[in-house]
């Protein structure tokens, strides 16, 4: 088969040996998508394979693929990559480091096999607190971020009917909400893995990518999150990915209490059926003497609405300067006394930090590894939240042999 190139010089030199060893021929090699779509026409090539970088994959290209008849199969080198052949419509993709049979049946015309299913069901964590600020978003980005460094599969939806985050914190767009598109596509039962990744988006990381399904932009679309369509979007996100991490909103009130109408929809429907959906609930509280005051109150609501034990509670934002000295010592101090929960994690204040995430839409991983609140946040998601490693053999001990006596 005739193949037309456009990559990088080290790609292009491994493509070229692959071809030749396939019985392939390179009709043309060129060094950008422009040079490469004006010889389209005229240089009899059947297939062209392109790195997916825009510099060798744009518009122009697949414009003059389609008019000179020519298949075009775009290799992905990262998650930037393969967001921008999807923008421009172009399916037929394989990793640039993968083996070369995913390329070679795209060049005999044939999708490769889709991914093997799920051995289990993902799990789920939803990320609760109080009204007030206390940093659940802020939260809910690291503990997505620590479990995709730690080489899982993640999604971060925004569950939040009163005020969305997440987008504006990762500096994403948020006009088509991922999250209220789910629930539509879950309502009409048309959602699946596929519609999932149309409509999410990625949070691009060296440390570890996730994807992300934001939130509604405007207060007044929360009709759209209702309680069955929620729940129906985190069990399809249990196929999806291996953890769902979920920003909730703060009020825990059953809405047909204060409404005559007993089958309108409920503003809080989304959160609670978030709740009653985790396999794991993190409450987040301000360690500070408001914060605290708030979150022991509420507490009592979520113990109630969930009925079950497992929640963890982490207390953000510990600095002596609201508290006094040792102020973890105090914090964990007055949940036990007040509260009676015990073994609280502790996230020290590192304001800097934050305030470096919030500007720049990265999360706090990528902004400062030694920030003392990334290693708390990641110290509890190794601890509580990820599989304990499979123990290892004990070492042996290696033998050292003793030189023979001179005879």
């Amino acid at each position: 088969m005739r193949i037309a190139l456009a990559a990088p010089l080290a790609l292009e030199d491994r493509l070229l040996g692959e071809l030749r060893r396939h019985g392939h021929s390179a009709v043309a090699r060129c060094d950008s998508a422009d040079e490469l779509a004006s010889l389209l026409a005229d240089c009899g090539a059947d297939v062209a394979i392109v790195a997916a970088a825009p510099r060798y994959l744009t518009g122009r290209l697949l414009e003059e693929s389609d008019a000179a008849g020519v298949r075009v199969v775009a290799l992905v080198a990262s998650d930037a990559e393969r967001r921008h052949a999807a923008t421009l419509g172009l399916h037929e993709l394989a990793a640039a480091e993968g083996p070369w049979s995913q390329i070679e049946s795209l060049i005999a015309g044939t999708m490769p096999a889709p991914p093997p299913p799920r051995t289990g069901p993902g799990r789920v964590i939803a990320v609760w607190g109080p009204a007030g600020s206390p940093g659940r978003t802020t939260i809910a980005i690291a503990v997505a971020a620590e479990l995709a460094a730690a080489g899982a599969s993640v999604a971060l939806a925004d569950v939040d009917t009163h005020s969305g985050s997440i987008a504006p914190a990762l500096g994403l767009l948020d006009e088509a909400p991922g999250f209220a598109a789910a629930c539509r596509l879950a309502g009409a039962n048309s959602l699946s893995r596929a519609e999932l990744e149309r409509i999410g988006e990625r949070y691009l990381s060296g440390h570890g990518s996730f994807w992300v399904l934001t939130g509604i932009g405007r207060p007044s679309r929360w009709p759209e999150l209702s309680g069955d369509r929620v729940a129906a979007t985190l069990r399809e996100c249990r196929n999806w990915v291996d953890y769902t991490v979920v920003d909730t909103g703060a009020s825990l009130e059953n809405d047909e209490e204060i409404s005559s109408d007993l089958f309108a929809p409920r503003r809080n429907a989304a959160t609670i059926a978030a709740l009653r959906e985790a396999d794991d609930v993190i409450a987040v509280g301000s360690a500070d003497p408001v914060g605290l005051s708030r979150f022991l109150r509420a507490h009592v609501d979520l113990v109630e609405t969930l009925l079950t034990d497992r929640v963890t509670v982490v207390m953000n934002r510990v600095r002596p300067g609201a508290i006094g000295p040792n102020p973890a010592a105090q914090v964990a101090q007055a949940l036990l006394r007040f509260g009676g929960i015990s073994a609280p994690v502790i996230v020290p204040n590192d304001q800097p930090a934050l305030d470096a995430a919030v500007l720049t839409g990265r999360s706090l991983r990528d902004i400062s590894m030694r920030s003392p609140a990334r290693v708390a946040i990641g110290r509890f998601v190794a601890a509580r939240l990820l599989p304990e490693p499979p123990a290892s053999a004990p070492a042996r001990r290696a033998l050292r042999r003793r030189p023979s006596a001179a005879t």
